[in-house]
């Protein structure tokens, strides 16, 4: 059997399908819109770090934010929208990190190498953004699998498997990997299963199915 990790050399460079799923860069509008932006999302992130992401209110959001109620609404719809705006700029960072940052999460280690650094650097993720995440993956059925960062985690695992063990289906294992990060399911097993006991189980349910036999 080749090394559980793939050959060696697994893109050095990031596929264009993961570019064109990354956080888009904001779009070029007036000063004055891009200020009211940056007001709302920093007082949003600050009364939910303060009061929990389920306590705090729109109107709360934009009272702190010193916008209307209507700019906020029209802006994001709602809270799982405003929360997601929150995440982007942070999800960015770990997109970023997969594109283009240092080996192993970045290019140039083996496929599983990546693959497996990826799920703890997430899972770390997962817990540090715990409630924002929850909220923007809950706000309707399914909408987990809607939201475009999701869709760059799974491309990116799916990538890495196929690379790893190209005789897998690598699109349907790669849903399977990201199954016991949904952030609903962290939010329920947190207080029995804690972050180390959690990676240490994934990682180990990683490195099974890299080496099991097809």
């Amino acid at each position: 059997m080749d090394d559980i990790n793939g050959p060696q050399s697994a893109s050095a460079s990031a596929p264009p399908e993961l570019l064109r799923l990354a956080a888009p860069t904001a779009p070029a509008t007036r000063a004055d819109a891009v200020r009211n932006r940056a007001k709302i999302l920093d007082a949003a992130e600050r009364l939910f770090a303060e009061h929990g992401v389920g306590a705090v209110s729109m109107d709360a959001v934009a009272a702190a934010a010193g916008v209307g109620k209507g700019t906020l609404f029209r802006r994001f719809g709602d809270k799982a929208g405003l929360a997601v705006a929150v995440l982007d700029a942070r999800e960015s960072v770990l997109q970023q990190q997969i594109l283009s940052g240092e080996p192993p999460l970045g290019p140039g280690a083996p496929a599983g190498e990546r693959l497996r650094a990826f799920l703890g650097a997430y899972a770390e993720f997962l817990d540090t953004h715990l409630d924002l995440i929850r909220v923007s993956e809950t706000a309707s059925p399914g909408a987990r699998y809607r939201i475009g960062a999701y869709r760059f985690w799974h491309r990116h695992v799916a990538i890495l498997l196929h690379q790893a063990r190209p005789e897998l289906d690598a699109d349907y294992l790669a849903h399977a990997l990201l199954a016991p990060l949904a952030a609903d399911l962290r939010a329920a097993l947190t207080g029995e299963y804690p972050a180390a006991r959690a990676g240490a189980g994934l990682d180990h349910l990683a490195r099974a199915l890299l080496s099991a036999t097809p």
